[in-house]
């Protein structure tokens, strides 16, 4: 046997359909070739196994020792080939698979119910496996390849990721309709001085944001209540306890009539949704998909 000889894919299917029916005409007739195609595969199969495989009669070709003892081997290859294609066409018509992302609870409750509600009527054989955490463990998540993609805001994204911007978002204040900064048709955030506000705690998701405008606007916030969750802002709201700081999107979704939510100006500042993904690593069809059906949700 030649040492560099691999046999093809096409040899070893020419084989098999010449044991199984013991002639080349039949073996062509399977495989949707001619029959010097097969004799032509056959041959080849045989130079570089430097073995013969089938012996000629007058009407059919005798399988050799040889082919006896290789053809468990080769029909344990095809089926394994035959299985790997099947479960790739499985994938790419998204009749099966697995999509991983990861995203903070706050952004899940917001973005994904109607996505997901979606995409599994859609694509009931595909299973979605969200990795709620908190917004310091975002990138490292992405980084490590435990998901396929992020959504999220990243403060400082760096070089090891792309980010795409799924929507623009931007800060605003939550108020009830009987709270002074209802008022005003506009609300800077100077206008904040006085107020007690809630927000985030130091160091979660917006709050280095929030603290960073304040002070270039010149403003020392009074921040009465500081929380985990933005839907424990939101309640602390309506109770009367104080306006809150938070990304309107948010805001908007709650949908309390009782709030007024104003976008805060001078500065106004964005807080852009995206899609996160590690630099160089390429989306599943299913993770693709899955991403369609979240813009269309939006």
């Amino acid at each position: 046997m030649n040492a560099n000889f691999s046999p093809t894919i096409r040899q070893l299917r020419a084989f098999l359909a010449v044991y199984q029916l013991k002639q080349l005409s039949a073996a062509a007739q399977r495989l949707f070739v001619t029959q010097s195609a097969v004799s032509m595969l056959i041959r080849q199969l045989e130079e570089g196994l430097d073995t013969r495989l089938f012996d000629r009669t007058t009407r059919s070709l005798k399988a050799t020792a040889a082919a006896e003892q290789m053809v468990s081997t080769v029909e344990r290859i095809l089926r394994d080939v035959d299985s790997l294609s099947n479960d790739f066409r499985e994938l790419a018509a998204l009749e099966r698979g697995r999509v991983t992302l990861a995203i903070t609870p706050t952004l899940a409750a917001l973005l994904l119910p109607d996505a997901m509600r979606a995409f599994n009527e859609q694509h009931p054989g595909v299973r979605v496996l969200v990795n709620d955490c908190a917004p310091d463990q975002f990138i490292s998540r992405i980084i490590g390849e435990h998901v396929d993609f992020g959504i999220g805001t990243p403060e400082r994204p760096g070089a090891e990721v792309e980010v795409q911007r799924l929507m623009r978002d931007h800060l605003a204040v939550v108020c009830r309709e009987d709270h002074p900064l209802a008022k005003p048709r506009v609300v800077r955030w100077s206008d904040l001085r006085g107020h007690p506000v809630i927000t985030v705690r130091p160091g979660y998701g917006v709050r280095p944001l929030i603290d960073g405008t304040a002070a270039e606007a010149g403003v020392a916030l009074d921040v009465v209540n500081e929380v985990s969750f933005l839907s424990t802002a939101i309640w602390m709201t309506a109770a009367g306890m104080g306006a809150s700081i938070m990304p309107s999107a948010f805001a908007r979704a709650e949908a309390d009539s009782s709030l007024v939510i104003k976008v805060l100006s001078s500065p106004r500042v964005a807080r852009d949704i995206s899609i996160v993904t590690k630099r160089g690593h390429s989306l599943s069809a299913a993770a693709r998909a899955f991403i369609d059906a979240l813009k269309r949700s939006l």
